[in-house]
């Protein structure tokens, strides 16, 4: 494709074709500069144009319509790979690795820095996976694991600890603690071992990896929330309170409360934090392995407002630190107090306590002794403090 010609080229170009005597046509003029006819003919229509003479679209009103077009097709491409990865990350069965997302979302012609922008990830990590898919030490992972399952096939009898010289003489030497690891994670027990998990069950699988890492930290509104779900006893029996915090400002963003600890007591609690927050794609919810947060309602409800889930360890409670301790506040503050009649006079003592005390009067250390609201109120100050 020819390069542009200058614009103080054209300019010049149209005052001599303006300018021209009598007997003298655009042709020639044409010639004379090294252009086409037609070409010389647009640059005119063009000049008529920004000069108000002649409807139609300005090169400045042409350039703000390419901006626009381009700023338009950017956000398609974020909010489709926001999309994706939010369908990708709910998988229950699926290796929960985004590099392998990012390939494909290349093939489908969004380009890669869009799609590691979004997904923040790094560059030359990216391409180092790309360019090889398996590292050295998860191949030897690979070789080590096989090894153990030769010998746990073999004898189902064996611990760990036995499983480890068999590999070891079959020539994958590992200490104890990494065998242990490697039976541990692909449930390889001696047969004579005790059971494992309540009541003989085992925890059902992730949905979600775990994106926080016990990282409590967010640097904006709407980034990173927590949620899990506590009980106490009235006189007519259980109350259950799901709640959604936010990391940033310590706010309570959305919780439902039922006489049963059933998925449609987290799905409400989301939907009414999606509700109140508004815009919230993008924003991870990181909560335990409990089956309400793990059932397809409540990842669909994840799907549905564009948000990320993420899920801690089996039996970890500081993987939700930062919910467990606004759950110890409330159990000190509320539910403790003294002897609850009815299911309807708790629920009115947790709300009032969150909206009134929690929110706007608690004030916390790691706020620079601000209260959730004040916070919230100072990085936006059109908040809606009802909301």
């Amino acid at each position: 494709m020819p390069a542009p010609y200058p614009r103080e080229f054209r300019e010049d170009v149209v005052r001599v074709a303006r300018a021209r005597e009598d007997g003298i046509t655009l042709a020639q003029i044409a010639r004379d500069f090294g252009v086409h006819e037609m070409t010389l003919h647009k640059w005119l229509r063009q000049a008529d144009i920004e000069d108000g003479n002649r409807a139609g679209r300005t090169r400045e009103e042409s350039s703000e319509l390419r901006d626009a077009r381009r700023r338009i097709r950017l956000l398609e491409q974020e909010n489709e790979v926001l999309r994706r990865a939010a369908a990708y990350l709910s998988q229950a069965n699926l290796p929960k690795r985004l590099y392998p997302l990012v390939r494909e979302l290349a093939v489908n012609g969004i380009p890669v820095a869009v799609s590691l922008r979004v997904l923040k990830l790094s560059r030359q990590p990216y391409y180092r996976w790309l360019k090889h898919q398996v590292t050295a030490s998860e191949l030897v992972e690979a070789y080590r694991a096989n090894a153990l399952f030769d010998a746990h096939r073999d004898d189902p009898e064996f611990g760990s600890r036995f499983l480890v010289a068999e590999a070891h003489a079959a020539g994958e030497a590992m200490c104890e603690r990494t065998a242990w690891r490697i039976c541990r994670d692909n449930q390889w027990w001696s047969v004579f071992g005790k059971k494992r998990g309540k009541n003989g069950k085992r925890p059902g699988p992730p949905v979600h990896e775990d994106l926080v890492k016990r990282d409590f930290t967010a640097d904006d509104l709407n980034e990173l929330w927590f949620t899990d779900i506590t009980e106490h006893w009235t006189d007519e029996g259980k109350l259950y309170l799901c709640a959604i915090k936010d990391a940033f400002s310590g706010r309570i963003v959305g919780y439902s409360m039922d006489s049963r600890m059933k998925a449609r007591l987290a799905v409400n609690a989301l939907v009414n934090a999606a509700t109140r927050r508004g815009d919230v794609a993008g924003c991870i919810v990181h909560s335990d392995r409990g089956s309400q947060f793990r059932a397809r309602s409540f990842v669909h409800a994840l799907n549905e407002h564009h948000l990320l889930g993420s899920m801690g360890q089996v039996g970890a409670a500081g993987d939700n630190a930062a919910m467990e301790s606004f759950f110890a506040l409330l159990q000190k503050n509320v539910l403790d107090r003294h002897r609850w009649r009815t299911r309807d006079e708790l629920r009115i003592a947790i709300i009032t306590w969150i909206e009134r005390t929690y929110h706007r009067r608690r004030r916390q250390v790691r706020l620079g002794r601000l209260t959730p609201m004040e916070c919230e109120t100072i990085m936006n100050p059109a908040v809606d403090l009802a909301a």
